[in-house]
């Protein structure tokens, strides 16, 4: 398969080169007729070919599938109709999702490689109707159960940075696509930080919405600590994909109304009158020097801009001992429906931790739910004084892949380098990561932006604002 050339008379600054172009910019191009959809996927398909032996970002592509798409898809706008607003877009879906016609395996050997899948999940099924051309499924973790990728029927996905590194998790396939752009939009699922770990360590966008407005169907494992949200190298392109993704499906019991937020309107033009808290730690947390430097450089920026921005922190204890005892729960969920043998095909972390679930008084999960509900007030408090929390997204660089924790380092489990994600699991807030240069390796950093439930619009307003002012670099090999 050849990489798309330009169709005759475009002229090479037209449009950026076809590596590095966004859903927004894919569709414009479209409706100018500059470029093709076949022209997008050939060219996806090629590099997807070329690039992901190197990071293993993808548990499936349907290429030709994809290839069959993208030719209905050209002959659609040749005619002047397009049948959505994401006609000819490819997407990526995490191989958590069901996708009608894929395999959808979880990353476990315990899955059925010959199973059918005949219908869509919500999100599968919104993107599709939109037009969105599907190239394939991404890397998770078994079942999704830690913050790096990697899983026995798979392997081990990569960080385009380095492939050396891990690119976090459990999106960690979906962050790596994301990087080298093998897709312009890609699903990512996040129960204590599987989107925005991913986006910090490979320097890409991503939003954990407010629980309830993005529908999950099959039902997280993890509840109501999931949430579902868009994976991208642009704030305007997850925009894009959160204004298909927040829509109603009565499948799912937890779905709040339909979501009130345009989430394409324009940013303001400044940040005056806005309140932010830049918390460099929490109050408790233990941050590399050249992590809290990057993001003190990028809240300057939000002073810039206009915000009144105050070091505060919000003013909770670490809730790890009330995340885990929900987190374990869940894992024990799955287990229970696995007989002993497929048990034993498990990762061998995914078992620990569904067993210490199982072994969970129900005394002590009630007592989480009730700490639970305590911090979620606590934040509802403090987001009546501040638009929005600031803080890294984490508090390490990207470490040696096929590993759970650093090598050598302090931790001891996976939730133990992830203390800014999980807090706003249990609070159901949004939150994002936006990348905000490199680190002293040169490596990513992320920072983090956390806003009051419901109020995605404030963290996507900022997040747009800042992403014109902070440095977006690009990983090697993009191209």
């Amino acid at each position: 398969m050849s990489q798309a050339t330009l169709p005759p008379g475009r002229q090479a600054s037209d449009e950026p080169a076809l590596a590095e172009l966004g859903a927004c910019q894919a569709l414009e191009a479209f409706r100018k007729r500059r470029l093709t959809p076949s022209q997008v996927i050939e060219d996806c398909l090629a590099r997807i070919a070329r690039d992901n032996p190197r990071v293993n970002a993808f548990a499936h592509v349907a290429g030709d599938e994809a290839l069959r798409a993208a030719e209905a898809s050209t002959r659609r706008w040749r005619e002047g109709t397009p049948c959505g607003p994401l006609d000819g877009i490819p997407v990526t879906i995490k191989d958590l999702t069901l996708t009608r016609g894929m395999p959808t395996r979880m990353g476990s050997r315990t899955s059925d490689p010959d199973a059918a899948v005949a219908v869509d999940a919500p999100v599968s099924g919104f993107l599709r109707q939109a037009g969105a051309i599907i190239v394939g499924k991404t890397l998770s973790p078994e079942f999704g159960w830690k913050g790096v990728t990697d899983n026995p029927l798979h392997g081990v996905a990569r960080n385009p940075w380095n492939p050396a590194l891990t690119p976090g998790g459990s999106s960690g396939g979906a962050g790596a696509a994301a990087a080298l752009n093998l897709g312009m939009l890609h699903q990512g699922s996040d129960a204590g930080g599987s989107i925005r770990i991913p986006c910090s360590f490979t320097g890409t966008f991503g939003i954990k919405p407010t629980f309830g407005w993005v529908p999950q169907w099959p039902a997280s494992a993890m509840s109501t600590l999931s949430h579902l949200g868009p994976m991208t190298r642009s704030v305007e392109d997850s925009a894009l994909m959160m204004s298909l993704l927040a829509q109603p499906d009565a499948r799912d019991g937890y779905l709040g109304g339909p979501c009130p937020i345009d989430w394409r309107a324009p940013p303001p033009q400044d940040l005056r009158g806005w309140r932010v808290a830049l918390s460099l730690d929490l109050g408790y947390v233990q941050v590399a020097p050249d992590i809290r430097a990057r993001v003190e450089q990028a809240a300057s920026e939000l002073e810039a801009l206009g915000a009144r921005v105050e070091r505060l922190d919000p003013g909770f204890e670490d809730p790890i001992d009330t995340f885990n005892t929900l987190w374990f729960s869940g894992a024990s969920q799955a287990l229970s429906r696995l007989s002993p043998q497929q048990q034993a095909l498990l990762d061998p972390g995914f078992l620990e931790i569904a067993r210490r679930g199982a072994d969970i008084p129900l005394a002590e999960y009630l007592d989480a739910r009730r700490r639970r509900a305590e911090l979620t007030a606590c934040m509802a408090d403090f987001h009546r004084r501040f638009d929005l929390l600031v803080t890294p997204t984490m508090p390490i660089s990207p470490f040696e892949a096929g590993h759970n924790v650093p090598p050598g380092g302090p931790y001891r489990e996976w939730m133990d380098w992830t203390p800014f994600t999980y807090p706003f699991n249990l609070t159901q807030q949004p939150a994002a990561s936006l990348p905000c240069g490199l680190d002293d390796q040169g490596l990513p950093v992320g920072l983090h932006l956390v806003g009051p439930k419901f109020r995605d619009d404030r963290v996507m307003q900022a997040a747009a604002l800042l992403q014109a002012r902070l440095p977006r670099p690009s990983p090697p090999g993009l191209g």
